[in-house]
C-alpha cells in the first residue's frame, strides 16, 4: 500500500473521533465512581530537560596529553532532542473502567553504560547522565483497585529494586531481570499487605523502560507492547495465555486445569496465566514477568502499549501500519492547526478504530514517538 492511498484511508478512520468520544458508550469512570469524559493526555520531555540531565562534573588533568578514542556511534546521542507521547484510556462498551495507565518520564537518571546496552560503551556519550523513562498499561479484572495501585506504585518499586546494593555487579541484562522480577512480585505482595483489594481482583501489567539505547519490556498477562518500524511491527511481549504450550504445561504440572469456556481459562475463570493479584488462583496464576531487550535503531518509528481492548480487534501489523503511516504524514505536514503531538493523534486514531470494530472491553493505548523532535516540528 503506498503512502497516498493509505493516507486517505487513515483520514476516513480518524474523522469523527470527537463525536464518538462524546457518546455515553465511550465514557471513562474516575476512581471515585464519578463518570467523566474520556481520558486522553499527551506530553513531551523538552530538549532542555534532557540536556540538563546530561550535565556531569569531570576533573581533567591538563598536564597529561589526552588521546581521544575512536568515535563510535551511540544511538542515545540521537535521542536527546526530546520525547513525545500520547495516550488514551476509555471505558468503551464496559460498565466499569478497570484499566489504568502510568507515564513517568525521567523516573530514573543514569549513565547509558550504567543502564546497560549502550551501543558505544566507553564513548563520551555513554558516560553522560541521561533520563530513563517508564510507560505502563494495567488492565484490571474483578475491579479496578489492583490496576490503579500498580499505576501509582510499580515504577517506584522497580526503581528501588534496580538501585539496591547486591545487584550492581550483575551483568546489565540480569540486573534488569532481577529488578523487574522482584518489582512485580513485591508489588503483588503489597496488594495483600496493604489490603488493596480482595483475592478475587487482579491486573495485567505491561511495562516499557526506555533509555537512550535500549527498550526494555516486561509483562504479566495479555496487555502488549509492540515496536513499530517502517515496514514491520515487532512484538516486544508475548501474551501469557493459559493455552500457550509452556504455560499450559506449567499450570497442569502444578495441579491446575485449563478449561475452554469462551476461550481457554485457568479453572474456567481467568483468560490469562500471569497477573498481579488473583491470589485465589495461586499457584497457577503467578506475578512473574517475562522480559525482553531491544536495542534502539534509526528505523524505529514508535512504541505502542495497549490493553487487549485494542489487540482483540487489531493485529500487530495493522497497528504498526496505521501508526507509522499516520506519524509520517503528520511529520511532513506543513500546516498544523493545533499543538497536539502526532503521538496523541495516533493514540486517538487507534482507539477509534478499535471502538469502531466493536471492541467489547476498555481500551487503553500509549503511543511513544521515537523519532527526534526536529522531525516533528512543522515546517514554516
Amino acid at each position: 500500500m503506498d503512502d497516498a492511498s493509505s493516507d486517505n484511508d487513515f483520514t476516513s478512520t480518524s474523522s469523527g473521533f470527537s463525536s464518538i468520544l462524546s457518546t455515553e458508550d465511550f465514557r471513562s469512570s474516575s476512581s471515585s465512581g464519578d463518570v467523566s469524559v474520556t481520558s486522553t493526555s499527551s506530553g513531551e520531555i523538552p530538549p532542555l530537560i534532557v540536556a540538563e540531565a546530561a550535565v556531569e562534573t569531570r576533573s581533567v588533568d591538563l598536564t597529561t596529553p589526552v588521546s581521544e578514542p575512536p568515535r563510535r556511534k551511540c544511538i542515545g546521542r540521537n535521542n536527546r532532542a526530546g520525547l513525545h507521547w500520547g495516550h488514551t484510556s476509555v471505558i468503551g462498551r464496559r460498565r466499569e473502567m478497570e484499566d489504568a495507565i502510568a507515564v513517568k518520564p525521567g523516573f530514573m537518571s543514569s549513565r547509558c553504560d550504567h543502564v546497560g546496552g549502550c551501543t558505544a560503551p566507553g564513548s563520551r556519550t555513554s558516560g553522560e547522565i541521561s533520563p530513563v523513562h517508564f510507560f505502563a498499561v494495567y488492565d484490571g479484572h474483578g475491579g479496578s483497585q489492583v490496576a490503579k495501585f500498580c499505576s501509582e506504585r510499580m515504577h517506584e518499586v522497580i526503581a528501588e529494586e534496580w538501585g539496591k546494593e547486591g545487584i550492581n555487579d550483575l551483568e546489565w541484562q540480569k540486573r534488569w531481570e532481577v529488578a523487574f522480577s522482584n518489582g512485580f512480585q513485591r508489588t503483588d505482595n503489597e496488594v495483600v499487605s496493604e489490603a488493596v483489594a480482595t483475592d478475587m481482583v487482579g491486573s495485567t501489567a505491561v511495562v516499557v523502560v526506555l533509555s537512550g539505547c535500549q527498550i526494555i519490556a516486561s509483562n504479566c498477562g495479555d496487555s502488549r507492547a509492540v515496536l513499530c518500524q517502517k515496514n514491520k511491527a515487532i512484538p516486544l511481549t508475548v501474551d501469557q495465555k493459559p493455552d500457550r504450550q509452556d504455560e499450559l504445561m506449567r499450570i497442569e504440572r502444578d495441579g491446575g486445569k485449563v478449561i475452554n469456556w469462551m476461550g481457554a481459562r485457568v479453572l474456567g475463570v481467568l483468560a490469562m496465566s500471569r497477573a498481579i493479584g488473583d491470589r485465589y488462583l495461586r499457584p497457577w496464576i503467578i506475578p512473574i514477568p517475562e522480559i525482553s531487550f531491544t536495542t534502539r535503531s534509526d528505523e524505529d518509528e514508535c512504541l505502542v502499549l495497549a490493553s487487549d481492548g485494542l489487540w482483540d480487534v487489531m493485529t500487530n501489523e495493522e497497528v504498526g501500519q496505521v501508526a507509522c503511516h499516520l506519524l509520517r504524514r503528520l511529520r511532513r505536514s506543513s500546516s498544523t492547526t493545533d499543538d497536539t503531538p502526532p503521538a496523541q493523534i495516533v493514540a486517538n486514531n487507534l482507539t477509534e478504530i478499535a471502538y469502531g470494530r466493536n471492541s467489547s472491553d476498555n481500551i487503553s493505548v500509549i503511543v511513544i514517538d521515537l523519532k527526534a523532535r526536529k522531525a516533528n516540528t512543522p515546517r514554516q
